[in-house]
C-alpha cells in the first residue's frame, strides 16, 4: 500500500481542464509530484498548470496515446496514481437524431480513450497504486439528449470494474461519477471550444432540481478523487462514488 506520508507521483489525463487544474493545485499543495497529459490546445490555453511537466496527448489516436505514455515512462519508472478526467460532449440531441459519426466521436473519445490509456498506464503503476476514472451521473441517471455521452460513460464504469477485477490486488481501479460541474465542459470542452460560450445545459433548471441548489464546483470533485487515490480507500476497488448534490441517489 502507498505510504500516506510519502511524496506521491500522480499523472492526470485531462489535467488542463477545470477539474484537472483544481486537482493539480490540490496535489501540488500536498507536496505530490504531478504530470499533466492533455490536448496540445488545452495545454497551450492553460499554461497555469505551470511548474508541472505536461505531455500532449489525443486519446482518440492509439499511436498518440502510445507516444505520450512512452514519454511518461521516460520521466517516471513507476507512479502511485493515475487519474483520467478526459471526456466531452458538445451536443444535446435525441438519440434517434444522432448520426453515427457523432456517436462514434463521443464513444471513441470517452470510452475507447479510457481503454487505451488504462492499458498504457498499467506497466507504470507501482504496487498498491490507484487509478481513478471520471465518469458521470448520466451513466446511470439517464436524461434526454445525452444518449452517446451516457452510453460512453456507462461503458467507462463497466470497463473500470473489469480492470479492477483483473488487476487486484496489485492496483486499485475506481470511479468518480459527478453530476453537472461548472467548467468549460458545459461550453463544449477545454481545448475544443471557446470557454466563454453559452452553456449547452439549462443551468437554472439544473440548480432548481438539485437538493443542494447549486452546481458542483471543480473543488467538489477533487476530494473524492484524492480519497480514491489515497490509502484511506485501500479496501475499495471497482467502486463508484456518485457526487451530485443529491440530484441522483442510486
Amino acid at each position: 500500500m502507498v505510504d500516506p506520508e510519502k511524496r506521491r507521483r500522480i499523472a492526470i489525463l485531462g489535467g488542463a481542464g477545470g477539474i484537472g487544474r483544481a486537482l493539480v493545485a490540490h496535489l501540488k499543495a500536498r507536496g505530490d509530484d504531478v504530470i499533466v497529459l492533455d490536448l496540445a490546445g488545452s495545454l497551450d490555453r492553460h499554461a497555469q498548470t505551470g511548474g508541472v511537466k505536461s505531455i500532449p496527448i489525443d486519446v482518440r489516436d492509439e499511436a498518440a496515446v502510445g507516444s505520450a505514455f512512452l514519454e511518461l515512462a521516460g520521466l517516471w519508472r513507476e507512479m502511485d496514481g493515475f487519474v483520467n478526467l478526459a471526456g466531452y460532449n458538445s451536443k444535446l440531441q435525441p438519440i434517434a437524431e444522432t448520426d453515427a459519426d457523432y456517436f462514434d466521436e463521443i464513444t471513441t473519445g470517452n470510452l475507447r480513450g479510457v481503454f487505451l490509456a488504462a492499458k498504457a498506464v498499467l506497466p507504470l503503476m507501482a504496487e498498491g497504486g490507484a487509478v481513478v476514472h471520471v465518469a458521470s451521473g448520466l451513466a446511470s441517471n439517464i436524461r434526454p439528449g445525452y444518449g452517446a455521452y451516457s452510453a460512453s460513460k456507462a461503458g467507462v464504469i463497466a470497463l473500470t470494474k473489469t480492470f479492477a477485477v483483473e488487476n487486484a490486488p496489485r492496483i486499485r481501479f475506481n470511479v468518480v461519477a459527478p453530476g453537472l460541474v461548472d467548467t468549460a465542459f458545459l461550453r463544449g470542452g477545454t481545448g475544443r471550444s471557446d470557454e466563454d460560450e453559452a452553456s449547452i445545459v439549462p443551468l437554472e433548471a439544473y440548480r432548481a432540481m438539485t437538493p443542494m441548489k447549486r452546481l458542483a464546483l471543480p473543488e467538489d470533485i477533487v476530494g473524492p478523487i484524492d480519497f480514491l487515490l489515497s490509502p484511506a480507500s485501500g479496501f475499495m476497488t471497482g467502486q463508484v462514488l456518485w457526487v451530485n448534490g443529491g440530484g441522483f441517489m442510486p
